[in-house]
């Protein structure tokens, strides 16, 4: 059977490859740690789930409005106040079926064939897979260990040409969970105003920064930037709501109707009670993120050294998300494998610990820990890996 050109240059994302995986193996009686997942290990808190049985008995059950209903794109953008000191208009946002759908919907209206993008490396893996679907073309930055894994201005100015459409900036980042200071943003910033180049700035790890950072959003910089900036965020990392599918874009009205058009005739409308749950994730209480992000940071804590202290390990403290991203090309190398793909895979069969390879981020020399579990998994899975290592290094 014939399929369409768009979908046959398509990367199967690695994460849901290795959690699949890991599946099987449980599912197969083994006592498998996974730290491939990207979603917190919280249930979502519990007057958020009241509010979404109380939309189901009311009998809000219905289509809503494209773009989403009105008071959900009120609370967003009371939000956006509060939080990031932004102002937006309802018209200048769009409620999708998770942010990442935001994401597939903005360069689907954006780019035109042969348009460019720039991604800087490590870069979450459905950003490259996304600008190819829109007929764009993926261009991409190193962002180095040195810096933190964060690119600099220049570097972005390098890669600018008359076929430049936009740049992502994602921050914290997934993997890494580096964070952009002000600065920097300002300097990027400065060159895609000079460029005229769309900024597609990735927020839905704002709310999980550790070590006293700060989130800061390169929109609220300037108005020339705000004008920029197309800021995707949404509930599934902050609130625990992964799969209630709820995310958004803010930024040019333009922009915005255009992605709103798309949505009505691919997915009608973000799933209603997941609208109104939503609500009252952004208007009620705040406790229950303060405490995942404490808890969170704890884990961070405790496993970090643990991590570096293991043979051909060698990690930065991350910022934010929930992410460790270690370089582990020299245990590869002590164990004899050709590769980090290679040594990810012996891992899993032998030591039944489930990593993501640093390829599907654009980086192979590193691997990806998710510390979204417990933190008496955490430590379990660092002493096998450990034991591992050290079996092969005698």
């Amino acid at each position: 059977m014939k399929l369409a050109k768009r979908v046959m240059t398509l990367t199967p994302s690695t994460t849901l490859e290795i959690t699949a995986k890991a599946k099987a193996l449980k599912d197969a009686g083994h006592d498998v740690i996974g730290l491939g997942a990207g979603e917190p290990d919280f249930n979502t808190p519990d007057h958020i789930l009241n509010a979404a049985k109380d939309a189901m008995d009311k009998g809000f059950t219905k289509y809503t409005p494209s773009g989403g209903l009105p008071a959900l794109k009120n609370e967003i953008a009371n939000k956006l106040k509060v939080d990031n000191n932004i102002e937006y208009k309802p018209s200048e946002i769009v409620v999708c079926s998770g942010a990442k759908h935001a994401l597939y919907l903005l360069f689907q209206v954006i780019l035109d064939e042969g348009d460019e993008v720039i991604i800087p490396t490590p870069y979450w893996v459905s950003y490259p897979e996304q600008v190819k679907l829109a007929d764009g073309v993926p261009v991409y930055v190193e962002g180095k260990e040195e810096n933190n894994f964060k690119i600099t201005a220049a570097q972005l100015k390098e890669k600018i040409t008359a076929k430049t459409r936009a740049v992502i900036i994602n921050s914290p980042s997934n993997p890494t969970g580096m964070v952009y200071t002000e600065q920097e943003l300002v300097e990027l910033g400065e060159v895609c105003k000079e460029h005229n180049v769309l900024i597609v700035s990735d927020e839905i790890y704002e709310k999980l920064l550790y070590d006293g950072n700060k989130h800061i959003s390169i929109a609220q910089l300037s108005p020339e930037l705000k004008d920029l900036t197309i800021i995707i965020n949404g509930v599934s990392k902050s609130h625990s709501m992964t799969g209630w599918r709820i995310g958004y874009a803010v930024g040019n009205e333009t922009i915005i109707k255009a992605m709103t058009n798309l949505a009505s005739h691919s997915t009608s409308n973000p799933t209603s009670i997941a609208q109104y749950a939503t609500i009252a994730a952004y208007a009620g209480p705040q406790d229950d993120v303060e405490t995942m992000r404490a808890a969170f940071e704890e884990r961070l804590n405790v496993i970090f050294e643990k991590l570096n202290n293991i043979p051909g390990f060698s990690c930065i403290k991350p910022q934010g998300a929930f992410y460790l991203f270690p370089n582990v090309s020299e245990a590869a190398k002590l164990a004899g494998l050709e590769d980090v793909d290679s040594f990810v895979k012996v891992l899993l069969d032998e030591e039944k610990v489930a990593l993501v390879p640093g390829s599907g981020f654009g980086a192979p020399n590193y691997v990806r820990l998710s510390y979204a579990t417990s933190l008496v998994q955490l430590e379990n899975a660092v002493d096998r890996i450990a034991k591992y290592m050290n079996k092969v290094t005698k």
